[in-house]
């Protein structure tokens, strides 16, 4: 089912619709301000698995996971480096991705890379709106892997078909960039994607920001 969140009636019906549906184990389609994606519970394991079963992927390649709140950030991880705390104060809720070592208690299981997460706080009211009532989910780009990203929730369904329950729609993305993945596990925090957010503002807030694909 698709809701078209320009509508109020319809947003708050979709969001309701899509609440329940995430709370249920099934996936839902959603904006972002990068791009669309397709999420589901990131503490149901069947459900990550039809996620990445909807996307064509395999267990290696571990979706982000979503939340709604800078302080559920807290919950996930045992230990949040110093530059981790700069760099979410100063970009979210927005277009940066961190990669954190997570709590060895959490009850999950995202894929094969244990012990490590990336965790994002989009600047969408869509989004927020449901990750607020959900929790965290796990989230990935609303298209099959290899297949161009959905930039509407509508070429999102063209794409996974039935294999989502809702699909929450808010019009073309304004600025369909990926997010910035910054790698925070090690001494030395890593740039391993450039995206919407650029290095130099990164760099801004924590000077040693190595840049693996340039090694500077």
């Amino acid at each position: 089912m698709l809701y078209d969140c320009r509508s109020p009636a319809d947003r708050d019906r979709g969001i309701a619709a899509a609440i329940e549906a995430v709370k249920n184990g099934e996936l839902v389609v959603l904006p972002t301000d990068t791009v669309y994606g397709v999420g589901a519970d990131a503490f149901t394991p069947y459900a990550v698995k039809a996620l990445l079963d909807a996307k064509g992927r395999g267990r290696h390649m571990p979706p982000p996971v979503l939340i709604g709140s800078r302080h559920t950030l807290d919950g996930l991880v045992f230990s949040l480096p110093s530059a981790a705390r700069d760099l979410v104060e100063a970009f979210w809720p927005g277009a940066l991705t961190i990669v954190v070592e997570h709590s060895p208690s959490l009850q999950w299981d995202l894929g094969d890379k244990s012990g490590t997460v990336a965790v994002r706080m989009p600047l969408h009211p869509v989004a927020l709106e449901v990750l607020r009532e959900t929790g965290p989910m796990a989230v990935s780009s609303a298209n099959k892997t290899g297949q161009p990203a959905a930039v509407t929730a509508e070429e999102a369904r063209d794409q996974l078909s039935y294999s989502v329950r809702a699909y929450l729609e808010a019009g073309p993305c304004p600025d369909p960039v990926p997010s910035t993945i910054v790698d925070l596990t090690g001494e030395v925090p890593q740039l391993l994607r450039a995206g919407a957010i650029p290095l130099e503002k990164l760099r801004d807030v924590v000077p040693d920001l190595l840049d693996v694909g340039q090694g500077a």
